[in-house]
């Protein structure tokens, strides 16, 4: 691995500059009523007409995914005429006259800030989907608008297709302007965690955003990438100023862990694992693996902390080669195959690696080795940093990767007969205590920024 002296260092800080709030989108507006997008940024609306949009509606995205690229095409055209039937653009805004499909962006995003404002009727309910998915609420929030039974008194910018009890859902704070005044969005979007300010004040702080088109059958995360759509429903709305950033990897990691946008300091409660110089407070075949520029690389064999830990918050960066095989060591008793003596091993795996094209569901990155099968697609691809965060509490174990939950089970409810093998293999996950650790098998995984938080139960 002859590049790891150019690994960034484990104390790498991202300039805030790029994450500073845009309160006044109509600057340097010209004679069509159309901004200058802030710097970073790029217009999805250019101010004139509806080139870079076509139609659609409240439909799973994975059904376009799913077309060829010629039915791709052809629905776009045909789409397009439903949008030029009910969109029309004047003085630079965006006007839907409350029916028809959706203005949806013909680009898929992944990581990103858009800013965007929104002027609307009485009794008009719309919003935006994220990814292709509903969706940040725009209501009419007042009492007159007949919806205050379904969560209209708490105003625009909540999460509403979450659940009934998820974060998100409602915004903190009501911050609609009067019929007639422009609002202003800024929605950034990192994995599934979603952070809306309206009107200048933060509603929605981090909250996850929860895949609508996944509540029936099986149950999954919001997809990795998708389109911006701007929902039509009940009356006229008009938009404008429309500009969206996207956000890279190394921006989306520094965002995760320091728990959301515009924060300086991470999650309360957490500490380094690991000092970045030296081996003090771990054990095993340490002398198998290697620690340059602050960072572990994992190579071989099973390392581990001194310490025990009952419940933990873990958190940290890592960096896969191609084929990288690697996983992480829970409540590990301190020798023997982690996977089955200890409460498990959580796989860290360069997934769409060739030579993994048939494992078992159970064997790819983020999944209880084994055990329980996570969530695939949201890795980044070798070479880029990842961010993950492990909470093992009781018998639950979560895994969130680059800001979405792609595992989360509870070992003791888990039905022994979807395990790969027989049950009695592993002995070791109802252990309630035990190490952490690093499990290596061949290829050196690079960790950096390894903290870790205990849980009181």
């Amino acid at each position: 691995m002859k590049n790891v002296t150019t690994l960034l260092h484990l104390s790498l800080l991202v300039p805030f500059a790029w994450m500073t709030v845009v309160t006044d989108t109509c600057r340097g507006q010209d004679t069509s009523g159309m901004s200058t997008p802030p710097e970073g940024f790029v217009a999805l609306f250019n101010g004139k007409d509806l080139d870079g949009w076509y139609g659609h509606g409240t439909q799973d995205p994975q059904t376009l995914w799913d077309m060829t690229p010629e039915a791709f095409a052809a629905h776009q055209s045909k789409t397009r005429e439903d949008v030029r039937e009910h969109w029309r653009v004047e003085n630079g805004e965006l006007i839907n006259d409350g029916h028809g499909l959706y203005a949806t962006t013909n680009r898929d995003y992944g990581d990103f800030e858009l800013l965007i404002e929104y002027k609307t009727v009485a009794k008009a309910d719309s919003g935006i989907y994220l990814r292709g998915v509903p969706q940040v609420q725009i209501w009419d929030s007042t009492e007159a608008g007949g919806k205050w039974n379904i969560g209209a008194n708490f105003g625009s910018g909540g999460l509403w297709n979450n659940g009934a009890d998820a974060p998100g859902k409602n915004p903190t704070k009501l911050m609609d302007k009067p019929f007639g005044q422009w609002n202003h969005f800024r929605i950034i979007m990192v994995g599934a965690r979603v952070t809306v300010w309206l009107n200048g004040e933060r509603i929605v702080d981090h909250a996850v955003m929860e895949n609508f088109f996944k509540r029936r059958g099986p149950k999954g995360p919001i997809y990795p990438r998708g389109p911006i759509q701007l929902q039509t429903h009940g009356g006229e709305i008009r938009w404008r100023n429309i500009f969206i950033r996207e956000i890279d990897p190394e921006g989306a990691n520094y965002i995760l862990r320091r728990g959301g946008p515009d924060r300086r300091v991470g999650g309360k409660g957490f500490r380094p694992l690991f000092n970045g110089a030296d081996w003090d407070g771990w054990r095993g075949p340490l002398d198998k693996n290697l620690i340059q520029d602050g960072m572990i690389l994992s190579r071989n064999g099973t390392i581990f902390t001194e310490q025990t830990f009952d419940d933990f918050t873990v958190r940290f960066d890592f960096k896969l080669p191609a084929g990288g095989n690697n996983g992480l060591a829970i409540r590990y008793p301190g020798q023997g195959d982690t996977a089955y003596v200890g409460m498990c091993e959580l796989q860290i795996l360069d997934d769409p690696a060739p030579g993994y094209a048939k494992l078992k569901a159970q064997q790819y990155h983020g999944s209880i080795y084994g055990m329980v099968a996570a969530h695939r697609g949201y890795l980044r691809p070798t070479g880029q940093w990842n961010h993950q965060v492990v909470t093992v509490q009781g018998a639950r174990i979560t895994v969130e990767l680059n800001g979405t939950i792609i595992t989360d089970a509870d070992l003791s409810t888990v039905d022994p007969e979807s395990f790969m093998y027989d049950a009695n293999r592993f002995k070791g996950r109802s252990r309630t205590s035990g190490h952490f650790g690093f499990a290596g098998h061949g290829k050196p995984v690079v960790y950096r920024n390894v903290e870790i938080m205990e849980l009181t139960r």
